[in-house]
């Protein structure tokens, strides 16, 4: 090749460099670290949540859907970064691009059963075969409603969903219920293996475990035999005394086991908020130098006094 030609090729590569990468530009690519499996990807292997804009590996984020479509009961999906600022929540289109058709499909009938069933408005039919979406007339809060079936015609009670009782209240109306070896099936009795939940009202069955009960479609934690509130007994002192004294379900040895990692934990964070405070303050006027030191490295490189 001529001289001529030499310099026209090296003329072409240098004004279309996207044409020609070299492997320079190859290792220049960004990359960011999923929050998930802290594993750095290029942008495109990963992709970036609309209402939070947080950024996550697409296959990390694939496995995040379908494991919460699968324990969220129709739950709305949030971000998984649990730090998020933004609180983010993710879109319905955002969720059918990611996981397959029947997960899609099975979050569509989960969020529409769990609307029906927070809505006050709204209420199924109690018949298995029918399962129709039935309107309730409004009316005080617990006041019972005559709820009728447009399908089946059937009318109900709107609180225990039992055949309608003008006169009497729900508890009278109620079947008398045989006890069983493990008590009574159904109901507030403290042995029954079958209760609701005291705030969103569904259904939960207890077959084994702890006393500690975490309802996952609220997320709400209460005692399974008197029903209180234990969002907040993170040292589970509720069993220490009262009725439900020693029914945790644990022996004593891992109750004191957990109160001592929890106790451990809260030590911790406070042993290292105390020795990390000086440190920071010790380091910061050699951070504060190099910030400025960098900064004035900036200003005399495109000063053009200098150049």
């Amino acid at each position: 090749m001529s001289s001529v030609g030499s310099l026209h090729y090296l003329t072409m590569t240098a004004e279309n460099p996207a044409e020609n990468p070299t492997p320079g530009d190859l290792a220049l690519t960004p990359l960011v670290t999923c929050k998930l499996c802290l594993c750095e990807q290029s942008l495109d292997k990963m992709t970036t949540l609309q209402e939070c804009r947080c950024i996550f590996c697409t296959a990390c984020l694939k496995q995040y859907m379908q494991l919460a479509i699968r324990e969220g009961c129709g739950s709305p999906i949030t971000c998984p970064d649990m730090v998020c600022l933004n609180h983010g929540t993710l879109q319905e289109a955002e969720i059918a691009c990611l996981v397959p058709v029947d997960q899609f499909q099975l979050y569509q009938r989960l969020k529409f059963e769990r609307e029906v069933h927070l809505d006050p408005c709204r209420t199924w039919c109690p018949v298995a075969d029918c399962q129709t979406v039935c309107p309730v007339a409004s009316s005080d809060p617990g006041q019972p409603v005559l709820v009728e079936c447009p399908s089946c015609h059937l009318k109900f009670c709107s609180c225990c969903k039992d055949a309608w009782h003008a006169e009497v209240s729900c508890k009278e109306s109620q079947p008398v219920v045989l006890p069983t070896e493990h008590g009574t099936l159904f109901g507030t009795e403290a042995e029954a293996p079958i209760k609701q939940c005291p705030v969103c009202r569904v259904y939960i069955e207890r077959n084994e475990g702890c006393a500690q009960m975490m309802c996952k479609n609220c997320k709400h934690t209460f005692c399974w035999y008197c029903l209180q509130n234990l969002d907040n007994d993170i040292f589970l002192r509720h069993y220490d005394k009262g009725p439900c004294r020693n029914k945790l379900g644990h022996s004593r040895a891992s109750v004191m086991w957990n109160r001592t990692q929890v106790v451990g934990i809260l030590v911790g964070l406070g042993i290292i908020a105390l020795v990390t405070s000086p440190l920071l303050l010790l380091a910061s006027p050699c951070i504060i130098c190099c910030i400025c030191k960098s900064c004035r490295g900036k200003k005399k490189k495109h000063d053009p006094s200098t150049t």
